[in-house]
């Protein structure tokens, strides 16, 4: 499992492109499970800046990918003590 760290809008879209990609689905097939227009997940992955939390995280569920936060600097989770 490979972490990465997304700081700013712009670290996303590549990484949503990527997923999809290594997910073997296109935007047609993604789009549709969304319940939006082709069109419109392609806008998504060109420009992630005004996407809801809401949809960010059903894309992320569609792509198999979770959305893990931890402070800064912190180790990854598989170092971190378990509570």
């Amino acid at each position: 499992m490979s972490d990465f760290t997304v700081r700013t809008p712009e670290h996303l879209p590549p990484l949503l492109k990527g997923f999809r990609k290594k997910a073997g689905l296109t935007q047609a097939e993604v789009a549709a499970r969304l319940g939006m227009r082709q069109q419109t997940l392609s806008a998504l992955e060109r420009n992630a800046e005004n996407v809801s939390a809401g949809r960010l995280l059903k894309l992320l569920s569609v792509l198999g990918v979770e959305l893990v936060l931890r402070e800064a600097g912190s180790p990854p989770a598989s170092d971190s003590p378990q509570w």
